[in-house]
């Protein structure tokens, strides 16, 4: 991997400004593009802003080039990543232009939090070279990147793209088969969807929920892993307590008929002012604080 590659990002929204940012503050050139233009000229604003506020060199915003036209953001390329709307062929029809213009040595990357990469890549010619990197919101402050290769995505591909992420400060780990959700959302959905069972069933309320997981449990998940917990307590303990608890939580294949009609009813959480609880702007904006406050404190600590 050279030291300093070209990389174009492909979205310039939540997360393509972030992961621009990322590649910037470690030396590399990065072309974005936004096809929604405010998103492009807003683009370096956000950047410079995160940047002062986590008291970053604010001289890599000088490293990040918007660029209005697709072909020349990626002509040069050595990574291409994609970070636009969870929309299938949206997807599909993005890098098959990206694949025309971009050079026959660029790797290409999808950002999708769920979208099999299998799915999004299959149209293209050159399928070796194309992978999936997950990254996670906001990009500057968590450090996962989950590394998603296909069937068909070469071992050098996946080697170069873990090497790229551990150089700009991410902590990349190889998701080796390609599904739905890949390893994160997989199991941060299947608490959602026993959090949402609970409420669905009358066992508790939401905010319950919420202070049970902050109080109990969450409180060890950054330090103790799932497993690392369950080889603490003992696997034999975890299978007496799984013949128990497991028939018992929630198994449906589809959505909650609880969520369903949430949305049917418009309460759409944040966006609305209610979801599964009320939520004032004052409240939004107190959580949203506290949350940013955790995550920078979090990376305060690594450094």
């Amino acid at each position: 991997m050279p030291a300093k590659a070209r990389i174009a990002v492909i979205g310039a929204g939540l997360m393509g400004h972030g992961i621009a940012q990322v590649f910037a503050l470690a030396g590399h050139d990065v072309r974005i593009h936004d096809s929604v233009q405010d998103n492009l000229a807003s683009a370096a604003l956000r950047i410079r802003t995160n940047l002062k506020d986590l008291g970053d060199d604010e001289s890599a915003l000088e490293r990040v080039h918007p660029c209005a036209d697709l072909a020349a953001a990626v002509r040069e390329a050595d990574y291409v990543v994609e970070a636009v709307l969870e929309d299938l062929p949206l997807k599909q029809k993005l890098f098959a232009e990206i694949e025309r213009h971009a050079p026959p040595s660029a790797i290409f990357a999808s950002n999708t939090s769920v979208i099999p990469i299998t799915k999004i890549m299959e149209p293209l010619r050159e399928r070796t070279r194309a992978l999936g990197t997950h990254w996670w919101n906001p990009p500057y402050l968590i450090p996962l990147v989950e590394v998603i290769g296909t069937q068909w995505t070469a071992q050098v591909v996946i080697d170069w793209t873990m090497t790229l992420h551990q150089a700009a400060g991410k902590m990349p780990v190889h998701v080796k088969k390609d599904v739905p959700g890949f390893v994160g959302n997989r199991l941060q959905h299947a608490l959602w969807r026993e959090a949402i069972a609970l409420v669905e069933h009358g066992i508790c309320d939401a905010e319950t929920v919420d202070t049970v997981v902050k109080a109990s449990f969450g409180r060890r998940l950054a330090v103790l892993g799932p497993l690392e917990n369950a080889d603490l307590v003992g696997t034999d303990l975890t299978l007496a307590i799984h013949h128990t608890v497991l028939p018992a939580i929630e198994s449906r294949a589809g959505p909650s008929p609880y969520l369903e009609a949430l949305v049917a009813a418009g309460k759409l959480g944040f966006k609305s002012g209610a979801g599964f609880r009320a939520w004032s702007t004052e409240a939004q904006a107190a959580a949203r604080t506290r949350v940013l406050q955790h995550l920078k404190k979090a990376r305060a600590d690594e450094v």
